[in-house]
């Protein structure tokens, strides 16, 4: 692996890599003292992303007379661009402190639990190398400002997530098309806003990518581990680093269908698919790396099974033969012998064998990150009705 600062070879026993501790703005948010070595620093970032993207665009709506009037949508109703960069943003750049945290001892644990065969070992080091080479990739930086520029602002939020009226950034059929308001949001605050997103997904793909050439080594892994998942059961605490991600994601989107509710004549309910979509994908984005062990947990969940099955046959015929065939000497006691308990004990390991997961995730987990995604939509429920109303049915569902 590579120092970040230096460029230097690490030692073989620095083991730790970071997910988000490199790339082009890292190490401008280091310079500009925004960030120090392990990500701190946190709420200066915040301060500034949201006095970059929210803050001009309050004071040039106020110079344009459209921040609480003279339009349909005035700056301060605006629903979406409050979600977007006063919650979604800062969760977003707050995610990178997470994320570095609760991940960056992974390579640690592959090695730690000795799930790479010491033949291995250095080729599983020239993939983190490798990972950390295409998180640090200056390319993909500049890649993703093209995309944003030529595509994220121009048509992506134009043609989805911009409401049909007259707002405080007006279409560009309009005579305020050329405030600075609309002008500052279109080249500013939106493509910060979605390189920050997009570069997360960027990341996403370069996590994936670790763990495919991970899952193509040949992994010892254990399908009697009491984890269920051959021993990468720890593989799943990582998803819940992500939970700033989800929440942004949802905030986003939370926003974005408020705006179309109270501003385009939309129902909750027929956003329903769009809901679904979002949880859905959300969860594929956490989730869907982790779906590249399949193959090697359904491969050893077999072998395991045929093994143990062989074990527990051959066990099974001598306990038969010694116990209710007379096999057993002259003499020895049937109370208090080991024999039962080791039966048990083989029963409880080819068990654990049969429930072993082919994913290194539960249900739960499934089921938790979605309520999650969910949460910041709940608030679009007051729209159907009255926050009396809700507190009418809850008292008279509990009373």
């Amino acid at each position: 692996m590579i120092d970040l600062k230096s460029g230097q070879n690490l030692l073989a026993e620095d083991y730790d890599f970071s997910l988000v501790l490199g790339g082009p703005l890292y190490q401008l948010l280091r310079r500009s003292r925004l960030a120090d070595d392990a990500l701190e620093l946190v709420h200066r970032r915040i301060l500034v992303t949201v006095c970059l993207t929210w803050v001009p665009l309050l004071i040039l709506s106020i110079l344009d007379g459209r921040a609480w009037g003279g339009a349909t949508l005035p700056f301060l109703r605006d629903v979406d661009t409050h979600c977007r960069f006063l919650v979604a943003l800062p969760l977003l750049v707050y995610a990178e402190l997470v994320v570095h945290r609760r991940t960056r001892t992974v390579v640690r644990q592959f090695l730690d639990r000795d799930l790479i065969l010491e033949s291995q070992r250095e080729r599983f080091l020239g993939i983190v190398d490798s990972a950390g080479r295409f998180r640090n990739s200056l390319i993909a930086e500049v890649l993703l400002i093209a995309f944003v520029y030529g595509v994220g602002v121009h048509y992506l939020w134009q043609n989805i997530a911009a409401v049909h009226a007259n707002t405080w950034y007006a279409p560009p059929a309009q005579e305020g098309a050329r405030s600075l308001a609309r002008l500052w949001y279109a080249y500013v605050s939106l493509p910060v806003f979605q390189f920050i997103l997009f570069r997360w997904y960027f990341r996403i793909i370069v996590w994936t990518r670790f763990l495919w050439q991970v899952s193509r080594l040949d992994l010892r892994l254990v399908p009697t581990h009491p984890d269920l998942s051959g021993g990468l059961g720890f593989l799943s605490g990582t998803v819940y680093a992500y939970v700033p991600l989800l929440l942004a994601q949802g905030a986003l989107f939370s926003g974005t269908i408020a705006n179309w509710i109270l501003y385009d004549g939309g129902k909750l309910p027929q956003y329903k698919l769009e809901i679904i979509g979002l949880v859905a994908a959300t969860l594929f984005l956490v989730l869907g790396p982790l779906l590249v062990f399949v193959g090697r947990l359904s491969q050893a969940r077999r072998k395991g099974l045929a093994e143990y099955g062989v074990l527990a046959h051959r066990y099974v015929k001598g306990f038969d033969h010694k116990w209710l065939r007379g096999g057993a000497p002259e003499g020895e006691a049937f109370i208090g012998s080991g024999d039962i308990q080791s039966l048990a004990d083989l029963s409880n390991s080819f068990d654990v064998i049969r429930r072993m997961h082919i994913v290194p995730f539960t249900r739960e987990t499934i089921v938790q990150l979605a309520i999650i995604t969910l949460l910041p939509l709940l608030p679009l429920t007051l729209t159907m009705f009255s926050l009396e109303e809700m507190i009418t049915r809850l008292l008279k569902s509990v009373f």
